[in-house]
């Protein structure tokens, strides 16, 4: 069974679920219908998924129970302990795709717990399996940050534009990671391509106005911030776009007073 990273983001993220712990319960439902429900109740009550999914792994639930037992318990913030659970399922998976698919999952648990040494180990382990994924690059490039480690970030990016070139937030995130290094002209150049590729990619446009501002440039900065707000008005880059926008606006801070005599 192939486990989406994007479903337990999802299922993080939904609304009250219909799932009780009573359909747990019944040894009638197994398979696919009682993962299915596992997972629901994680969104709603958490510890009673997690319980459930011990008790169903203690009577052979297998994997299923394992990864649900994972996913309650990054819905209650015991990263660690889900990240664990998913490096174990992941060096007993049962194909290529589907280890590479855990470990991934596992090394975003670490990040989740800030825990980048680990988080890089998981995601190098997936990368082994499914090297082939940009996605999996991008997800160690972000533990690289973690620990401020631009050069190798810079570098896995690089190496997911390899295989998705057309791919504009992995520009953008190379573009973050060289400007961190002082590599200014290589961050702006990663930027125009990202809009180029996308001309309205908000983090592109609110990071080409950081880089217009720094430059001087702070008409061509306000205008690229006000694009984001227009563009894309409940993103996070536009709300960094407001910020940067209020902070133009502030007047100086008023000189200190002269100490008298």
């Amino acid at each position: 069974m192939r486990y989406a990273l994007l479903l337990i983001a999802a299922l993080l993220a939904a609304g009250p679920a219909c799932a009780q712990a009573s359909l747990l319960d019944d040894p009638g439902i197994g398979g696919r219908d009682r993962y299915d429900n596992c997972l629901l109740l994680t969104r709603s009550a958490p510890q009673n998924a997690l319980n459930a999914a011990t008790d169903w792994e203690k009577n052979g639930g297998g994997g299923s129970a394992i990864h649900c037992e994972a996913v309650a318990l990054v819905a209650l913030h015991r990263y660690s302990d889900a990240a664990t659970k998913l490096d174990s399922l992941a060096r007993n998976g049962a194909s290529s795709a589907e280890r590479a698919d855990l470990y991934d999952q596992a090394g975003n648990a670490w990040l989740l717990g800030r825990n980048a040494n680990n988080a890089q180990s998981s995601f190098t382990a997936a990368i082994g399996f499914g090297g082939r994924d940009p996605d999996l690059y991008v997800d160690r490039a972000r533990a690289y940050a973690l620990k401020k480690d631009w050069l190798s970030a810079s570098n896995d990016l690089s190496e997911a534009l390899k295989i998705a070139p057309n791919r504009a937030d992995i520009y953008v995130l190379r573009a973050s990671a060289r400007h961190a290094q002082g590599k200014k002209a290589e961050a702006r150049a990663d930027i125009d391509q990202a809009l180029k590729l996308a001309p309205s990619n908000a983090e592109a446009l609110e990071m080409r106005g950081d880089f217009k501002m720094e430059a001087g440039d702070q008409a061509g900065a306000k205008a690229d911030w006000q694009s984001v707000i227009a563009k894309a008005p409940n993103s996070g880059a536009a709300s960094t776009a407001r910020d940067r926008l209020n902070l133009l606006h502030q007047p100086p801070p008023a000189k200190p007073a002269s100490a008298k005599p």
